[in-house]
């Protein structure tokens, strides 16, 4: 009876006018209901998997940004240029301030942009060594975490360790909650199964992130790099030294 009414309403209607509502609906029941009961719907599977990732792609799309910053002006480049070709001492932060008391209001940022473009050192007094040179002198191990999203619409986080110097990435753990707690735990467990891979390292980097709480520190105090020392020489980058 319900397959004849169905039909009925098939001839009809050639392509019923479903809204959000209806597509969730459909959507839940179809999950539910084993593969041989969906015989007879007004939507094919193909229409649902399609409703499906149309559903996911809204969700983590975010909003676009605007038009951004107004591109700098050929004569303000120029002027970077000048200033830093007449004087060679003068790094990018006193070029900016020279620009502002001339009335160009551009950020110190844009200037070290224009610098290295031009390939122009912003800093001439600045060290010989790079900051690849020197973790690879001190045997530097560093940590981070990536997310991974799945279709269900969760988000797990991945802890992962890399040897600078031999490029070996180790894997420390997932979680849905990155807690320090699990953190400092992983950081335990990464030294018990690769703590001979990693006994020559020196130096350990990270971010300043919550989950790197003072036991995480300790951790590698302990079990990996001797005498630990906060050396960062730009904010936002932690080395344990």
């Amino acid at each position: 009876m319900l397959r004849h009414q169905l039909g009925v309403l098939h001839r009809q209607t050639d392509r019923p006018a479903l809204n959000d509502n209806d597509r969730t609906l459909l959507g839940a029941i179809a999950a539910a209901l084993p593969r041989p009961r969906r015989q007879g719907w007004i939507v094919t599977p193909d229409t649902l998997h399609r409703w499906h990732r149309q559903r996911i792609a809204r969700h983590w799309t975010h909003a676009t940004r605007g038009p951004g910053r107004p591109p700098t002006s050929n004569e303000t480049r120029r002027l970077v240029l000048r200033l830093a070709t007449e004087n060679p001492t003068w790094g990018y932060r006193r070029i900016h301030r020279e620009l502002a008391s001339l009335g160009h209001h551009i950020a110190p940022s844009t200037v070290w942009k224009i610098l290295k473009t031009n390939g122009i050192d912003p800093a001439p007094k600045r060290s010989e060594v790079t900051w690849s040179q020197f973790l690879h002198s001190q045997a530097a191990v560093a940590c981070d975490f990536f997310t991974v999203d799945t279709a269900p619409l969760r988000s797990y986080y991945v802890l992962f360790f890399i040897d600078i110097p031999t490029r070996q990435v180790f894997y420390a753990g997932t979680t849905a909650n990155p807690t320090g707690a699990w953190t400092t735990q992983a950081a335990r467990n990464l030294f018990l199964c690769h703590g001979d891979k990693l006994s020559g390292s020196r130096v350990s980097v990270r971010d300043r992130g919550s989950q790197f709480i003072d036991t995480f520190d300790e951790i590698f105090r302990t079990e990996g790099p001797k005498n630990p020392q906060d050396t960062s020489p730009h904010p936002g980058r932690r080395r344990l030294r």
